[in-house]
């Protein structure tokens, strides 16, 4: 078995928080770098460090205080990153941060191995805005390259002549152009791989978005079988494009001509949390095992799961969703309730139907 006994995790989040306690349940500790005080993670890792990532002495004394370095957001900056990975190997390596902290260069990753996308192109002016719209068209959105997520950085053009107040919405920032997909549903595959390159997939969720948020994923997605083995084979495929170590989230438009890539997440995904009450092995302990040399686990489902997001308010219905005999909580232990802030999610659990 592996020499590795200390995780190093970057970010001390929900996700940190759940790698935490999978990492424990395999008798190995957690070592959180957090610039932000008392954070979720902190109270079930064994240690975590509050600095910033211009903190050279506190990176170095983190790096050398674990065996593998890991990370739960993919936007670190690459300082913090070339310090540290000269001390202690970081897993998923830096290739896949690089791809997957800009749109445009994901997209690009994307394209070039041979998999769908949306029509896409880069805009970094009025001019460049001009032919990006000439080529796509509308409807289309303009996001920022970089630091977006659940619906943030992000401007919908219905028309041409909303391209003056979607650049302004970027705020200077580099953005691309998407054009829209024309899906039924969307779906995310969560996959691992480990560094001897074995890889495993969880079933296909099918998810539901609200302003950007993810709100319910459903498993078994609602998609046929060939379908649900070509998301797989695409998971694989960018896991072995990018040698990758740890979990990956990939998601996926269903269209009338087939599965289109809309983004990937080089770390455990909101919409593989249905693993935790679907699976003997979840996405966490997954990830754990990747990251520190362990076999993974196969990731074969047991039970149907509806998992839904609790957000700011959604904290009232606790009580109730507690009284269900058919539902585990999570919660994440956030001091403070805020309106579009994820709180915890429940898993829904019934009899797997297929």
């Amino acid at each position: 078995m592996s020499e590795v006994r200390t995780i190093g995790i970057l970010g001390g989040g929900q996700l940190g928080r759940m790698l935490s306690v999978a990492a424990s349940r395999l008798g190995l500790r957690c070592h959180i770098y957090e610039p932000g005080a008392n954070p979720p993670a902190a109270e079930v890792a064994h240690a975590c460090t509050t600095a910033s990532y211009e903190d050279e002495a506190a990176l170095r004394a983190f790096a050398r205080s674990v065996d593998v370095i890991t990370y739960e957001f993919e936007n670190i900056p690459t300082s913090a990153l070339d310090l540290l990975e000269d001390l202690r190997p970081i897993r998923p390596g830096r290739e896949a941060l690089r791809v997957s902290q800009d749109r445009l260069t994901e997209k690009s990753f994307l394209r070039d191995l041979g998999l769908a996308t949306a029509p896409f192109a880069d805009v970094t002016d009025a001019a460049s805005m001009t032919v990006a719209l000439d080529g796509i068209g509308t409807p289309a959105i303009l996001k920022t390259r970089r630091l977006g997520y659940d619906g943030k950085g992000q401007a919908r053009l219905s028309t041409p002549a909303d391209a003056e107040a979607a650049r302004a919405a970027m705020n200077g920032a580099p953005a691309i152009l998407e054009g829209f997909v024309d899906f039924s549903r969307e779906i995310s595959v969560i996959a691992a791989r480990n560094a001897d390159g074995d890889v495993a997939c969880f079933d296909p969720g099918e998810n539901l978005h609200d302003n950007g948020i993810l709100r319910r994923t459903t498993v078994p997605a609602g998609i046929p079988g060939p379908m649900r083995m070509d998301a797989v084979l695409i998971a694989s495929k960018i896991l072995n494009a990018l040698d990758y170590v740890g979990v990956l989230g990939v998601e996926l438009f269903v269209t009338p001509g087939g599965l289109v890539v809309n983004e990937i997440a080089p770390r455990v995904h909101n919409s593989g949390h249905w693993t935790q009450n679907g699976c003997v092995v979840d996405q966490f302990e997954q990830h754990i095992r990747a990251v520190a040399g362990w076999p993974l686990g196969d990731g074969a489902r047991h039970a149907d799961v509806v998992m839904e997001n609790l957000i700011g308010e959604d904290m009232e219905r606790v009580p109730e969703l507690a009284r269900r005999p058919d539902t585990a909580l999570h919660l994440y232990g956030k001091a403070e309730t805020r309106a579009g802030r994820k709180m915890g999610h429940a898993n829904i659990v019934t009899a797997k139907s297929s």
